[in-house]
């Protein structure tokens, strides 16, 4: 198998996975919720692109596949060409829907939690009790703050997010690049800029200890 087809394969049974998941959750929640609530959802409205990739992925093969070992090597695929191109400009929807299709809200019908609304690109949600608590996972997400104790700036990276419907607060877990201290905070995302604040109840505290602990048990 050459290499471009076995480039092919992969990423065939890598995004046609993620088509088949989020296409069967549209399917599986579309009767029970209207038609707006459903178009908002991001893995909804960008579904699209994902398709029309996988469609230049099966015309790149086929092309590929009417050609023999010997004359691949020297002829123009305009297929493969399309493809990387298509790729490289749709990248970051791509790896969003990679995304949906892990969410557990994919499937969820209802709207009580923020759902794609508290999305930011390469986060998920790998939690949600569907009564009290989400957690949502984050990739690439840093932040700058300045530290407390030595008044000097340093970077985060931002671990989790948390939505607690009953308190009606949201939580933030950050890891010092440097130092890998932990820390967890209050969260109000805001229009042109995120505030957080200290979590003083010790319940409330070792509530959102426990919970994202867990998640790595």
């Amino acid at each position: 198998m050459s290499k471009d087809i076995e480039f092919l394969k992969n990423e065939k049974d890598r995004y046609g996975k993620i088509y088949i998941d989020l296409t069967y959750a549209i399917d599986n929640i579309s009767p029970f919720i209207d038609s707006k609530e459903l178009n908002n959802r991001k893995y909804v409205a960008k579904l699209p692109i994902l398709k029309k990739y996988i469609e230049l992925i099966e015309a790149a093969h086929g092309e590929l596949s009417k050609k023999s070992g010997f004359f691949r090597l020297f002829s123009d695929n305009k297929y493969i060409d399309l493809l990387d191109t298509y790729k490289r400009d749709n990248m970051e929807t791509l790896a969003q829907l990679e995304n949906c299709g892990r969410c557990v809200y994919r499937n969820c019908m209802e709207d009580r939690f923020d759902g794609c609304l508290g999305c930011k690109s390469g986060s998920r949600i790998v939690f949600c009790d569907n009564k009290k608590i989400s957690v949502r996972l984050h990739d690439n997400w840093l932040l700058d703050l300045t530290n407390d104790r030595t008044g000097a700036p340093d970077k985060y990276n931002v671990l989790a997010t948390l939505q607690d419907i009953e308190l009606d607060r949201k939580y933030i877990i950050i890891e010092n690049l440097i130092t890998k201290e932990k820390f967890i905070l209050h969260y109000y995302p805001g229009i042109s800029e995120d505030s957080y604040g200290e979590i003083t109840d010790p319940e409330e505290f070792d509530f959102i200890v426990s919970t994202y602990q867990g998640l790595e048990e």
